[in-house]
């Protein structure tokens, strides 16, 4: 048995020298080696992970943040814009903004073309939009809440909402070209939206998320940096003031059928611009195929020559002088003044007349003689001291100089000219300052856009003394009125001054026969100047185009109006006037 035992046990046992492999004997270098290798191995991955904990732990940190935590912006609210009662005239509301991320969106095509018309493109810009490679899409910005209830309510997995702002102009048209209007980031492009976008746009915010993988916020991480909102513009505009205008200006351009039209209203006490309207216009928060034709701001960024509306002016600077009185005769006789050979005409003969008659009747034989009385530099510093050839001092864009040539270049023949309006340039804006010397004693002041505090001081510049202002409102009384050029800007209650301006409208090198500018520019009260009227109707085409029958009627109704809204009372009584006009209605009937 044992033997039998040992003999089992010596067959079990394994003979290493019978076999070849097992019998030879290993390098020690080997074993070392492969200690060595993974010994090498697990100080790299001590090294790696002390380089990740240690020394890049800011990277790896912001790499991992980036996975899932994303920096939303908190937009700041962009101040509103309002009249100077407070009426909004532009202002930010939240509306829905749709988006998504392509390769997440749900790849049914049912509900994808429901989309699309939903969204009002076709399927295939859809299909584009949605390529996989992007990684964000809008889809549209700035929808309606309608538009944003039907995509909800199709449930298309992938699409999101947020609110953003969306600027709305609640007077539309009427105040387009003060106004202005934003683009899609809430940045200004024209009017008082672009000039005071610094104050307007405030300062956005930021807070850090976590998104999930739906972009669904699931926290808030970090410090919030709050939005600083934009500040609110008051505007110096009375809103219902300039509707009115628009409207008036609106209508007038359709009745003589003209190309366009503009209206300024300025308070003669402040200098600040109560209305300025423009027609054509434009919706500021529809403006699709919109032409440059309606957006531009023609009141500030059309210049012409102002024609018969200077004559005030030339003559101001005759009584300032003492070359003449209000009394002095002129000889107006065709070919009375000869210059070079040319001379001066007047829409009708007159013969002698008073220095008063001249500008009832709008003689520009009267104003080139009184011209040529003074030296060209005379006449170039009244000139440049009321404005003309300067930039109105207004944060407005788009407001030009005009044109005002250095008096040493001028020709008997240009001083002539100017005395009347040709030869030279403003825009509406320019001449309703202007005017602003008559208005007041003698001095012009600067103008506004924006509301004046109560007690702001408004200091302006000497041009003419009193006594010469008060005898120049004396004489555009008379030219509104009967026997004067524009009657028809006569305004029951209420004593108004003003001259008319008739220009042939520059074309090429020369004047175009048919084509006019019609203007009136007028004081009223003219007893106590309240506001001043500058209207301009741009070649109009209904067979009247002298300023005191097209432009005429418009200041009247602007001025009346305005009054009332302003609380200003009555300085005439309404039944002789009646009888003044219907004289006047009668002499026109009888030729």
């Amino acid at each position: 048995m044992i033997g039998r035992k040992r003999s089992n046990a010596a067959s079990r046992s394994v003979s290493y020298s019978s076999s070849p492999l097992l019998a030879s004997k290993t390098p020690p270098w080997r074993s070392r080696f492969l200690v060595a290798l993974v010994g090498l191995a697990f100080t790299g991955l001590l090294g790696r992970a002390a380089y990740i904990q240690l020394i890049g732990e800011d990277f790896f940190q912001r790499q991992g943040e980036a996975r899932y935590a994303h920096k939303m912006e908190v937009p700041a609210s962009r101040g509103k814009i309002s009249d100077r009662s407070g009426q909004v005239l532009a202002a930010s509301v939240a509306v829905p903004s749709i988006w998504a991320f392509p390769k997440d969106v749900d790849n049914d095509p049912e509900k994808r073309k429901q989309l699309a018309k939903i969204l009002g493109i076709s399927y295939s810009e859809l299909e584009k939009r949605l390529d996989p490679s992007n990684r964000f899409v809008y889809l549209r910005r700035q929808a309606d809440d309608q538009t944003a209830a039907k995509i909800k309510d199709l449930g298309l997995k992938g699409i999101f909402q947020d609110r953003e702002y969306k600027r709305q102009y609640p007077e539309g048209e009427a105040a387009a070209h003060i106004v202005g209007f934003t683009n899609l980031e809430e940045r200004g492009q024209e009017g008082v939206e672009l000039a005071f976008q610094k104050d307007l746009q405030g300062r956005d915010g930021s807070r850090s998320v976590v998104r999930d993988r739906l972009g669904r916020v699931v926290e808030d991480i970090g410090e919030q940096v709050p939005a600083m909102n934009g500040k609110d513009i008051e505007l110096s505009i009375d809103a219902k003031v300039q509707f009115f205008a628009y409207q008036r200006v609106r209508d007038a351009v359709a009745e003589n059928n003209a190309k366009a039209g503009s209206v300024v209203v300025l308070d003669a006490h402040t200098g600040e611009i109560l209305a300025l309207a423009n027609y054509p216009s434009y919706d500021p928060g529809h403006r699709t195929n919109l032409s440059g034709e309606q957006l531009r701001n023609r009141a500030l960024t059309d210049v012409f020559e102002p024609g018969s509306t200077m004559k005030p002016f030339t003559t101001g600077l005759a009584l300032e002088t003492g070359r003449v009185r209000p009394d002095t005769v002129l000889s107006t006789g065709p070919r009375s003044v000869v210059i070079a050979g040319w001379s001066p005409t007047d829409s009708h003969p007159h013969g002698d007349l008073t220095v008063q008659q001249v500008i009832q009747k709008s003689s520009n034989i009267g104003a080139a003689r009184m011209a040529l009385m003074m030296q060209p530099r005379e006449m170039y510093d009244m000139f440049t001291a009321i404005g003309l050839g300067q930039r109105p001092q207004i944060n407005f864009p788009g407001a030009v100089t005009g044109k005002l040539r250095p008096y040493k270049s001028w020709r008997p023949i240009e001083q002539a000219t100017m005395s009347y309006g040709y030869g030279l340039s403003a825009s509406l804006l320019q001449l309703a300052r202007a005017y602003t010397v008559f208005a007041r004693e003698g001095d012009i002041i600067p103008v506004t856009m924006t509301k004046r505090a109560p007690d702001e001081p408004v200091t302006g510049i000497k041009v003419f003394s009193p006594k010469t202002a008060a005898q120049i409102r004396e004489m555009l009384q008379m030219a509104a009125g009967p026997g004067g050029t524009a009657p028809q800007a006569m305004v029951p209650g209420y004593s108004v001054g003003g001259k008319s301006g008739t220009a042939h409208k520059q074309e090429g090198k020369g004047y175009a026969s048919h084509k006019y500018r019609s203007w009136f520019v007028g004081i009223a009260p003219i007893s106590k100047p309240r506001i001043i009227v500058a209207v301009m109707v741009d070649e109009p085409k209904n067979g009247q185009y002298f300023g005191g029958a097209v432009a005429g009627p418009v200041f009247s109704q602007v001025v009346a109006q305005t009054l009332r809204l302003l609380g200003e009372p009555p300085d005439l009584e309404v039944k002789p006037q009646i009888v003044a006009a219907q004289k006047l209605q009668a002499v026109d009937e009888s030729f």
